[in-house]
């Protein structure tokens, strides 16, 4: 794809990146607006002077004179698996500082792309949801779930109420192990 094609689909779809694929829908590589950015830049000023201008061109050289996808495109790509944790991926993110990780299969083809605000999103889950999960869990191990009194507050839930103590510490440790529980405060007296 020619790199004004590239921009405009880019700014028309309001992406800061795309993955380039190859005709079996491997990633083989990833283009940015700041790949793009090093041609705009030599397309407006060609020639920079002095040392930064130097370093800059010998940095950027290949990218600046690119005129295809392929060209212009950072690689080896970072990119994540589907059944990979979501903290990895937020972790694989923010160490190469990328808003998008084209997501492959485990031959490398391409099924989609998660960007930071979607793991960000996955990462933070709403008291709601924990609590949700929380009533699910002791509804399947009690049988009175209104013995128990469940609040979540950022993460942290709280349980108050008669539980047995045979039954104790594998439904708190099952609690502790939900996703996104921060930690768990055990307010039970033994039945």
């Amino acid at each position: 794809m020619p790199f004004v094609e590239v921009a405009r689909t880019l700014a028309r779809e309001q992406l800061s990146a795309v993955p380039v694929v190859d005709a079996g829908d491997h990633v083989i590589g990833v283009v940015s607006e700041s790949d793009l950015l090093a041609k705009a830049a030599v397309m407006t000023e060609p020639h920079r002077h002095g040392p930064v201008g130097r370093l800059w061109q010998h940095r950027l050289y290949d990218k600046s004179h690119g005129d295809t996808a392929a060209t212009l495109m950072t690689f080896p790509p970072v990119t994540v698996h589907p059944a990979e944790r979501v903290s990895d991926a937020a972790w694989a993110a923010a160490h190469a500082r990328l808003r998008r990780l084209p997501v492959t299969d485990h031959r490398g083809r391409l099924v989609g792309v998660v960007s930071r605000r979607d793991l960000l999103r996955a990462l933070i889950r709403d008291d709601a949801e924990i609590r949700a999960e929380v009533d699910s869990l002791i509804g399947r191990h009690l049988a009175d779930p209104r013995a128990l009194r469940i609040t979540v507050a950022n993460g942290v839930v709280t349980v108050t109420g008669t539980l047995d103590k045979a039954v104790a510490p594998q439904l708190l440790a099952a609690v502790r192990d939900i996703h996104d529980v921060i930690q768990v405060q055990d307010d039970t007296v033994e039945d």
